[in-house]
């Protein structure tokens, strides 16, 4: 997978209006400022046109696929063609199923549920726990961290070269890391996977926001994705991809809409035929809205053109390092090396300093925000930071004196939402902190450092 190289004209490649753009937050310090939010890994903020359309259909809603008015027969007709809104933003194939979910890991574990009870599953330590966890009742192998591509398919491909070639395997791999924002190998992985007879589903949670995805292309069984990582509202997800475990497979959930037909049994039971559509893994009332707002995403996305959205961020994260690399204290985590294509994630460490110190000092004196910790990613941080898991110390003391490993680490993101000003107020917020030091008092409350007044 390469990073689209079109040249971005500046004067047109703005950034998309999200709501929160016009906020603004107290400082410690005094005055108001206002926030830059830096932790689009986290959580997008929402694109003002998925907004807008789904106030515009909010005085429409309806029950889905039960009822005979019209509301109900139009929110039935928008859930169904927001589904073929994701398949075509997918590039899906005409066999292939678009399952809504509540969130990439609500998708994963869908599909733990359904694989085949032997099934051997192959994960590398860098996953997010999101596709790193759900797969614990099945025979898993998790890989060692690769250092180059290269190094990832190679590992694949040594693993499944001596599992069972008869029997079902599975392969699940990020698109674009959570921690380090680095492109993964996908196509290559998805051809040593076939190769050996396994399938691959990817987590493509950091991936579909940054970049186009198509799973013909990639030649993945399956993706999945969070629509507020996708400039949506918080609570819907999507898993698409092969149809035949999905069919064969139990119910994720049992319920109304799963079920085609229920009958009593002479012996006091029921009896239940399932769909084998999408509808068997949607039981209960779908959320029509979180849907229609992925599928309102995806359209704004192909609308706003990928070249665009991309080249703009290559220039947003081309500034975070370069000014990141001013600051000698910075120490930029990765795997795969400064050259490696990435999106608009960057973690690192600042020597000296407690990471939830540095983060919470942006907050507080800067209206910067971003985020620290593990992110979720918990064996992959510790293997760039080279540090064992420990009991993280109070936020007013330094985390490491110079030399020493650090625990934890600091993670800007960002993405089509974001102006110039805030990167380049985080960059000098960096710089500042370093070179004069916090201008607060801090301390941990539950967990957390806060301001101490």
């Amino acid at each position: 997978m390469s990073v689209s190289t079109a040249a971005a004209d500046q004067s047109v490649c703005t950034p998309l209006p999200v709501l929160g753009r016009d906020v603004t937050v107290p400082l410690v310090t005094g005055g108001e400022v206002s926030y830059a939010a830096l932790d689009y890994a986290a959580s997008a903020p929402a694109l003002q046109r998925v907004w807008d359309d789904v106030a515009a259909y909010a005085p429409y809603y309806g029950s889905v696929h039960r009822g005979a008015g019209y509301l109900s027969q139009l929110s039935t007709d928008l859930f169904e063609n927001a589904r073929k809104t994701v398949a075509e933003f997918l590039g899906c194939r005409p066999a292939d199923q678009v399952i809504f979910t509540r969130s990439t890991t609500d998708s994963l574990n869908l599909l733990a549920r359904v694989i085949p009870a032997d099934c051997e599953v192959f994960v590398f330590e860098t996953e997010h726990h999101a596709s790193l966890l759900p797969w614990q009742d099945a025979r898993v192998t998790c890989l060692d961290a690769p250092r180059t591509p290269r190094q990832a398919v190679q590992t694949l491909e040594r693993a499944l070269a001596g599992r069972d070639p008869y029997g079902p395997a599975l392969v699940c791999v990020t698109g674009a890391s959570n921690v380090t924002g680095e492109l993964w190998p996908v196509r290559e992985l998805a051809a040593a996977a076939h190769a050996h007879g396994a399938r691959i589903v990817l987590d493509a949670a950091q991936l579909a926001p940054h970049h186009p995805v198509d799973l013909r292309d990639l030649d993945v069984d399956w993706v999945a994705f969070s629509g507020h990582k996708l400039y949506a509202p918080f609570g819907s997800g999507v898993l698409a991809g092969r149809a035949d475990w999905l069919q064969a497979a139990e119910p994720y959930l049992a319920g109304g809409g799963a079920s085609r037909k229920v009958t009593r049994r002479q012996d006091g039971g029921v009896a239940v035929e399932w769909h084998e559509t999408a509808a068997r893994h949607e039981a209960g009332s779908p959320n029509v809205i979180g849907a229609y707002a992925i599928a309102s995403a995806c359209k704004a996305l192909t609308e706003a053109g990928w070249d665009t959205l991309v080249a703009r961020e290559q220039h947003l994260i081309a500034k975070v390092r370069e000014g990141l690399a001013e600051v000698p204290e910075v120490r930029v985590l990765s795997l795969f090396g400064d050259d490696a294509p990435r999106v608009g994630v960057i973690s690192f460490v600042v020597e000296g300093w407690n990471s939830s110190h540095f983060a919470a000092a942006l907050s507080a004196e800067y209206g910067i925000g971003v985020r620290d910790g593990l992110f979720c990613a918990h064996p992959l941080v510790r293997t760039l930071l080279g540090s064992d898991p420990q009991t993280q110390g109070e936020c007013g003391a330094p985390e490491a004196a110079p030399g020493e490993k650090s625990l934890n680490a600091i993670r800007v993101s960002f993405g089509a939402g974001t102006p110039d000003e805030h990167v380049e107020r985080f960059v000098n917020a960096v710089r500042e902190l370093v070179t004069e030091g916090a201008k607060w008092q801090y301390r941990t409350e539950d967990g957390r450092c806060v301001p101490a007044v």
